[in-house]
Order: C-alpha cells, then structure tokens, then sequence
C-alpha cells in the first residue's frame, strides 16, 4: 500500500470498529482492546522516535533528548504513550516539549494519537507496516506542535534559526 492510501485504510478501519463495535476486527472487552494497544505502541515506538529524532537533527542540532514512558495508566484511568522532544530552549523558555501520544480515554471505543497542542488523529494499527505507515502523521503532529509551540514564545527556540 502507498502513503497515498495508507492513511484513508486507516480511516476505513477506524470507522469499521465504529460501526462493529470491536477493534482490531474482533476484540471487543476493554482488556483485549487494551491488549492491542499496548501491541501498538509497541509497534510504534521506532517510528515515533525516528520523527522527533528527524527534528532533532534538522531543527535543534542535536542538543535534544527523547523520552519515551511506554504504555502506562493514564491520570483518567484510560491508556497511554508519551514520546517528547525537549530541547535546552525549550526548558529555558519554560513551554512544554513536543509530544506525540497514544492515548485510549477510559470512556473511548478505541485508541487515537495527539500531539501536546494539536487534536487527534485514527489509531488502528495492527501490523508493522500499518505502523511504518504513521510517519507522515507523526511529521504532521510533531511539526504542528513545534509551530505551536514558536507562537506561544518565538522563533529563538529553533538552534537552527539562531546559530
């Protein structure tokens, strides 16, 4: 499958489990939906870390460091994965890192991906390649909260620009 139609595949089996009810084609308990997203960050993971590890190089020279928290119990009692891209800029500034996360809300039918200051996007991943098929959304996300961020101090955050 192409980047072209990756994305509308996902859509297809996003607004599937909707009208089925399950995720993933057959689970439909909470613990197995909750089983196939722990799979999927899993799943994931290299994928998230290349994107923050692309701007780390391009945009802040190197100087920034990735963290990654797994999936974990959220503060709601749903699901959740954190990827963040701080920066010595960033921290200086005192505005949040960039993020991406999966999250699965505790009253959610299934999971989706959010940047720290951009809404959601479809999470029906499944395979490998439907996981190296999220790239372009993790450059969508990462970009849009970075932009975000330069607005909510300015462009000096960015060593790229400044050095």
């Amino acid at each position: 499958m192409n980047s072209e139609t990756a994305y509308t595949a996902e859509l297809l089996r996003h607004f599937a489990d909707l009208r089925d009810r399950t995720h993933g084609e057959t689970a439909s308990s909470r613990p197995d939906k909750e089983g196939l997203f722990a799979d999927a960050v899993d799943l994931l993971d290299p994928y998230a870390r290349q994107t923050l590890d692309e701007v780390n190089a391009a945009l802040f020279l190197g100087t920034g460091e990735i963290t990654a928290t797994g999936t974990r119990r959220s503060a709601e009692g749903g699901l959740e994965a954190i990827w963040a891209l701080s920066w010595p800029e960033q921290r200086d500034a005192g505005i949040n890192p960039i993020l991406i996360r999966a999250f699965y809300g505790a009253g959610f039918h299934h999971p989706h991906l959010r940047g720290g200051t951009v809404g959601d996007w479809p999470l029906n991943v499944f395979t490998p390649e439907q996981a190296a098929a999220e790239v372009p959304t993790f450059r969508a996300i990462a970009s849009a909260d970075l932009h975000n961020l330069v607005f909510q101090r300015d462009y000096r955050i960015i060593p790229a620009i400044t050095r």
